[in-house]
This record gives C-alpha cells, sequence and structure tokens, in this order.
C-alpha cells in the first residue's frame, strides 16, 4: 500500500479551496515540465485534455467523463474530456476544446482559458498529454455522445479530497518504465478515477491545497 494524500492532517477549510483559490495557484503556478525531443517516446502522439471548472453551489466541481465500455482501450474508465490532436487542430487547446465538444457538447464559446498543468507521458500508451484548466460560469448542461462517453461526471473538489476518497498502491513497473511507482486513486460513488486522470487530479489538488512545490 503506499501513503497518505498529500494534504493529510490539514483542516477541512484547507481542503475545501474556493474556486478563486484554485484559479489562483494555477494562473501563479505555471508549468515545470517542458517536453523535449529527449523525454518523448518516439512515435508518440501528443493530447490535449480539459481540465474543465465551474463553481456551483459556493463549491469548485469538475467535469469527467466515464468512457463507453465498447471502446477498444481504457473502456469504463472515468477522463477527462479530450484526446490526440488532428491535423487541423491549430494546437493542443485546440485539440482539448474540440474533443470536448464532439465527446460532451460542450459550447467552446462558455469556456475561458485559465492555465496548463504540467505536461506527461502515460505509463501505458507512452502518450504525451498536455492538461488545460479552464472554467465555465455555471453548471453546464452537456450531453454524451453515446459512441464515445457512456456519462458526464460532476465531481466537487471536496469529494476529491474527503479523507475516505484516497488511495494509492505501489506498482512495480520495471526499470525501463521507472522502476517502483506510487499510483493515486481517487474512489468516488460507483467510480474509480485512476492512471493519468487521477495523476492530474492530485497534481491540481496539491498545487492548490498545499502549495506549489509540493507533490
Amino acid at each position: 500500500m503506499g501513503g497518505q494524500p498529500p494534504w493529510a492532517g490539514l483542516p477541512e477549510q484547507r481542503r475545501r479551496p474556493s474556486l478563486e483559490q484554485v484559479l489562483k495557484a494555477v494562473v501563479d503556478t505555471p508549468p515545470g515540465f517542458v517536453p523535449s525531443p529527449a523525454t518523448v517516446p518516439r512515435g508518440s502522439a501528443p493530447s490535449g485534455v480539459l481540465v474543465l471548472l465551474y463553481e456551483h453551489q459556493g463549491e469548485p466541481w469538475v467535469v469527467l467523463t466515464r468512457r463507453s465500455w465498447h471502446l477498444r482501450h481504457h473502456a469504463g474508465e472515468v477522463s477527462f474530456p479530450g484526446g490526440r490532436r488532428e491535423p487541423g487542430d491549430a494546437d493542443l487547446w485546440a485539440t482539448a476544446l474540440r474533443e470536448a465538444t464532439e465527446e460532451i457538447g460542450l459550447d467552446p464559446a462558455s469556456v475561458s482559458r485559465i492555465g496548463r498543468l504540467d505536461s506527461f507521458v502515460t505509463v501505458g500508451s507512452r502518450s504525451l498529454v498536455w492538461p488545460f484548466v479552464a472554467t465555465v460560469d455555471q453548471r453546464p448542461e452537456l450531453v454524451p455522445a453515446p459512441v464515445e462517453v457512456e456519462q458526464v461526471l460532476h465531481v466537487s473538489l471536496a469529494e476529491l479530497t474527503a479523507p475516505e476518497a484516497w488511495r494509492e498502491e505501489i506498482w512495480p513497473l520495471g526499470e525501463a518504465l521507472g522502476g517502483d511507482r506510487a499510483m493515486t486513486f481517487f474512489e468516488l460513488n460507483g467510480d474509480t478515477v485512476w492512471g493519468a486522470t487521477a495523476a492530474v487530479l492530485r497534481r491540481l489538488l496539491t498545487m492548490v491545497i498545499v502549495g506549489g512545490d509540493a507533490g
């Protein structure tokens, strides 16, 4: 088994930041990892994902999706809207917006870009992922595209930081993948968030609650 969450032991008030505090942390903490040819696997397709936040009932919430069960890859997993860059995309921000429009019917005109989190290379597919943080003014009315998305999930950050939501395991990945690695899991109501999505959420929450240099 792994360790406790980075915010363990902090008072509930610290573990429940406002949306304003979340956005300030994103703006004040520029991405620390700049991809280079040496750090990106050969043949890797860059992807853009959208970390979409909004305020509801005085709390910050994030939009996630449960992928359709008939998909060839990552079926039934919880993820951010997003996907691989296509030739017509101006950049990876455009990729994230396009994918969110296709997957959950998000109106791109309603979205305000806030910043970007650290890019990273996924363990399984070895893809380079760029997470973009954005907001909408209110809880969005979203419609999943059944071909790709089974359900849109609206999750409060307070639910993610609740003590019972956190789980960590140490996975022996072998020397080629960097050796043992701590894998984060968030246990939600009926869903387990893990992999790249959990890693992004952990980074965001740690940055906001603990500080920019932690996590």
